[in-house]
């Protein structure tokens, strides 16, 4: 290596260092996120060893005056195991009943991993109706609150005994993301078993870790694999869905390699770990991140050119004169997609059911009265209630 290229490398790792000292500079909270494959071995017994790792690491942050809080798989794989079972099963009984019992076991290690520490583990079980119903949003976001205040971790998993498919995140980098975004100034940790995102598949030689996402492109998502293991539920791509997610709403996201004991502590220091995904700069209030991560839409409308340059360019409402079509099923009030030649950009909250939306999409307000008998908005999504997604920033 040249004198050169050796001097470009140092001044790179000291550019990383600053980037990573800044982004930690601004967090008040960390969300770390580990999955199945981290916490448990091939036996798919706990890793009480890498358990208690991540409790001190956990317990630092604690003690240090940060809030911390634990989104972690493993529950169902370690339930698995329990009963004999060699691969993850299709049926939702027996996946509810493996939850069941691999819940009890993992909250259990990581309380006594706490409790040298002077700490406990709070145990906080969702499903996606708790992000739906706004009431209920609120009511976790200070649930967590309050235990910032008490001497605890708040471990955080998706109650997989009760969850169907309509109420259901997928899985937890989702619920991690979704979670982040109930926290003061936080900064999301995704543990792993790869070494951030690669620019390669993750067993080529040649593969390299990229050490900085500050734009996001479609050739990344090119990049990672969908593939997951026997006991997880998702692959690399579905942490970059949950990283789109949180970087969208103006969170910083770290995915690294939660094998290595000491991951979590030298990231916490600056150190050039995994790859730091920087939130886009266009943050957005607590209400408009709801609406963005929280609720899937009820229905899309449809909007012609003149409309989508508007609402992207214009910092304008939806007017029902724009839309060209509506589809699904809603009431006044939902959160809606907006689309533009198929392309989503936008959710918002709608003023008129899907009825109303449809009898006066391509209408002008003047003529609502006549058609609805009566006029109580002008806009189908006010611009209050309207929130741009990443990739119609650009």
């Amino acid at each position: 290596m040249t004198e050169q290229a050796t001097d470009a490398d140092a001044s790179s790792d000291a550019a990383m260092r600053v980037k990573r000292r800044a982004v930690l500079d601004r967090t008040r909270s960390i969300v770390v996120k580990v999955g199945t494959n981290v916490l448990s071995g091939s036996d798919d017994r706990v890793d009480e060893d890498r358990i208690r790792s991540l409790s001190s690491d956990m317990a630092a942050i604690r003690h240090a005056g940060r809030r911390v809080v634990l989104v972690s798989s493993g529950a169902v794989g370690i339930g698995l195991g329990m009963m004999g079972q060699a691969d993850r099963p299709s049926e939702l009984p027996k996946l509810q009943a493996a939850a069941a019992l691999g819940q009890a076991r993992l909250i259990r290690s990581y309380d006594d991993a706490l409790a040298p520490f002077g700490l406990h583990a709070a145990q906080l079980l969702l499903t996606g109706n708790d992000f739906k119903d706004r009431r209920r949003y609120l009511n976790t976001r200070n649930t967590l609150s309050a235990l910032a205040a008490v001497d605890c971790v708040p471990i955080v998993n998706e109650n997989d005994t009760v969850s169907v498919r309509e109420i259901k995140f997928g899985d937890n980098d989702r619920l991690a993301a979704l979670v982040t975004s109930l926290m003061p100034s936080p900064l999301l940790v995704i543990l792993t078993t790869a070494d951030g995102l690669l620019d390669g598949p993750p067993n080529a030689s040649g593969s390299r870790r990229i050490p900085l996402v500050e734009d996001w492109t479609d050739e990344l998502r090119a990049v990672a694999t969908s593939d997951r293991s026997r006991r997880g539920t998702g692959g690399m791509r579905s942490k970059l869905d949950a990283v789109r997610m949180a970087t969208g709403v103006g969170e910083n996201v770290i995915v690294a390699d939660g094998r290595q004991p000491d991951t979590l502590t030298a990231i916490l220091a600056g150190e050039d770990r995994g790859t730091l995904f920087t939130a886009d700069p266009h943050s957005m209030p607590a209400w408009k991140r709801w609406i963005a991560q929280a609720v899937p839409p009820a229905g899309t409308l449809a909007v012609n050119a003149g409309a989508h340059d508007a609402i992207v360019n214009g910092g304008r409402s939806l007017l029902a004169a724009g839309v060209v079509g509506v589809d699904g099923e809603f009431g006044r009030g939902d959160v809606v997609a907006v689309a533009c030649d198929g392309a989503v950009f936008a959710r918002g909250l709608v003023t008129y059911d899907r009825d109303d939306a449809a009898r006066i999409a391509g209408r002008k307000s003047s003529e609502f009265a006549e058609i609805l008998g009566d006029c109580p908005y002008r806009e189908l999504v006010h611009r209050d209630n309207l929130v741009l997604l990443e990739a119609a920033k650009g």
